[in-house]
C-alpha cells in the first residue's frame, strides 16, 4: 500500500490509506372558446408530441424484469418483493465501442432453498440486482468483449458476480458474449442480455445504508484471446438503490470523479472550485494543462473513518484535473504520475494520493492521443481553514512517467499555482 506524507515545519504527519425517475387532466368546458390553430401550427404540434414520444422512450428503456423476477422466485422457492427500480440508462463509450447499463431492479429475495445459499454468503435471505446491459459495436471491425462487469461497494470483501442459477440461462448477458461465442462482438452488432447479482442479507443491508453500489466497466481487445489488445478506458457504473442512493449519485456528479467520489467513500462538501484554466506547459513531449480544481470538505463513512483517523481535525481533499496532449512515442501510465503540493509560503507541502484516484496498471494514455488525469491531495481541514486557504498554493507534476513508472520525460517538472 501506498502512503502520503504530510510535512510540516514542526510536524511530521503521515497518513496510510487502504483501499481494496402524471399527467393531470384540463378542464375542457372552454374548449370551444379556444382560437382554431392553423394546419401549420396541428403539424408543429404533432412533431413536438412525437419527438416528445421518442425522448421518452428512450430514456424510460424497455426492460422486462417481471418474467425474471418471477423465474427467480419459482426456482429458489423464495418470496420476493422489488425494492427500487430505475429506468434511466447509462452510457460509457469505448471508442466506437459502448456499454450501456440500460435499467436495473433491486428486488427481495427471502426464505429461499438452501440450494442457492452459497452465493447468497450461506444465508436463505438477501436481495438480487437484476440488471439489463446492452454492449454495441460502432466499429467497421470485429472486437472481443468479456462481460464481467463486477459489482463492489465501500467495504466489500469480495466482487459481486453474475449468478447463472438464478434466471435463465438464455437471457444472460455472459451467455450471449460467453466463451462459447469467443466473446466475439462482430462489427455493427448489438447483444443486449442481463446479469443477476446476489446479495447475503447482511451484505443487503450495508448497501443499502450506503445507498449504492459500483459496476466496473472493463474494456475491449481487438484479438481474441490477447489482452494486450486492449482499447479505450475502464469505465463505472453508479448503481443506486434507494431514493437517498439516488440523490447522492446527483450530487456527486458535480464532483470531479476520483475514487472518493467514484466509490461513495463519503459526503463531500464544496468549499471552493475553478474551472477552464487552461493554463499549458510542457513537460518533455507532453501538453500539460491545469483545466480546474475542487476543494471539499470530506467527511468519511464509517467504513473509511478508521483510514482517515490521523486526521483529527477533520479532512479537506483537494482534487485538481489536468488534461494531458501526448505528443510523445510512449504511453502515460495514469497509476505512476504523481504531484507535490506545496503551502502556506513553500512551508509545508504534501505528496498526491495515489489510493484515491481510479487508475489501474493498464490505464495509459497512448502515444498520440490525449487524456484526463487527476491528482488528489488530503489535507488537515482545520490548517486550510486558518492557514492555507487564502495563501498560494503550488502544484509541482512531474515527471512523466510509462505504466511501468519509468521516467520518460529525463526528470523535468513544471509546476502550477492554482489561480483564485
Amino acid at each position: 500500500m501506498k502512503k502520503s506524507l504530510f510535512l510540516m515545519s514542526s510536524l511530521i504527519l503521515s497518513t496510510s490509506i487502504i483501499f481494496s425517475g402524471c399527467g393531470k387532466s384540463e378542464d375542457e368546458t372552454k374548449k370551444d372558446d379556444e382560437p382554431k390553430k392553423t394546419q401549420e401550427e396541428k403539424g408543429q404540434d404533432k412533431a413536438q408530441k412525437e419527438e416528445s414520444k421518442k425522448d421518452q422512450k428512450s430514456t424510460k428503456g424497455s426492460a422486462d424484469f417481471a418474467s425474471l423476477i418471477s423465474y427467480m422466485e419459482k426456482e429458489t422457492q423464495g418470496k420476493t418483493k422489488v425494492l427500487f427500480e430505475n429506468n434511466e440508462p447509462q452510457v460509457h463509450k469505448m471508442e466506437n465501442v459502448s456499454i450501456s447499463l440500460d435499467a436495473y431492479s433491486v428486488v427481495e429475495l427471502k426464505d429461499f432453498h438452501t440450494d442457492f445459499n452459497i452465493p447468497f454468503g450461506e444465508q436463505t435471505n438477501g436481495g438480487v440486482i437484476l440488471a439489463k446491459y446492452t454492449v454495441k459495436n460502432d466499429m467497421d471491425k470485429d472486437v472481443y468483449y468479456m462481460p464481467t462487469l463486477d459489482a463492489t461497494f465501500t467495504g466489500a470483501t469480495k466482487d459481486y458476480t453474475n449468478d447463472k442459477y438464478l434466471i435463465p440461462e438464455e437471457d444472460q448477458l455472459p451467455t450471449k458474449l460467453g466463451y462459447k461465442t469467443d466473446y466475439l462482438l462482430k462489427a455493427g452488432e448489438e447483444v443486449t442480455g442481463y446479469i443477476a447479482y446476489p446479495f447475503g442479507e447482511t451484505d443487503l443491508a450495508k448497501i443499502n445504508e450506503l445507498g449504492t453500489v459500483t459496476v466496473m466497466v472493463s474494456k475491449p481487445f481487438t484479438e481474441k484471446g490477447n489482452y494486450g489488445s486492449t482499447f479505450g478506458s475502464d469505465g463505472r457504473f453508479n448503481v443506486a438503490l434507494t431514493t437517498n442512493g439516488s440523490k447522492k449519485v446527483a450530487s456527486n456528479s458535480s464532483f470531479y470523479q476520483d475514487k472518493v467520489t467514484m466509490d461513495n467513500m463519503g459526503e463531500k462538501t464544496m468549499l471552493k472550485e475553478k474551472s477552464d484554466i487552461n493554463e499549458s506547459k510542457k513537460i518533455g513531449d507532453v501538453n500539460a494543462i491545469l483545466e480546474g480544481y475542487q476543494f471539499t470538505k470530506f467527511t468519511p463513512n464509517e467504513v473509511e473513518a478508521p483510514r482517515f483517523s490521523n486526521f483529527t481535525n477533520g479532512v479537506t481533499l483537494l482534487t485538481v484535473k489536468f488534461k494531458l496532449e501526448n505528443k510523445a512515442k510512449s504511453e502515460i501510465g495514469l497509476s505512476s504520475m504523481s504531484s507535490k503540493l506545496t503551502v502556506n509560503d513553500g512551508k509545508q507541502y504534501s505528496l498526491s494520493e495515489g489510493m484515491l484516484v481510479n487508475y489501474n496498471y493498464n490505464e495509459v494514455i497512448k502515444a498520440g492521443e490525449n487524456g484526463e488525469l487527476l491528482q488528489v491531495f488530503v489535507l488537515d481541514q482545520e490548517q486550510y481553514e486558518k492557514i492555507w486557504k487564502d495563501k498560494a498554493f503550488e502544484i509541482e507534476l512531474g515527471p512523466i512517467r510509462n505504466k511501468g513508472a519509468e521516467d520518460t520525460s529525463k526528470g523535468k517538472k513544471e509546476t502550477f499555482i492554482l489561480p483564485k
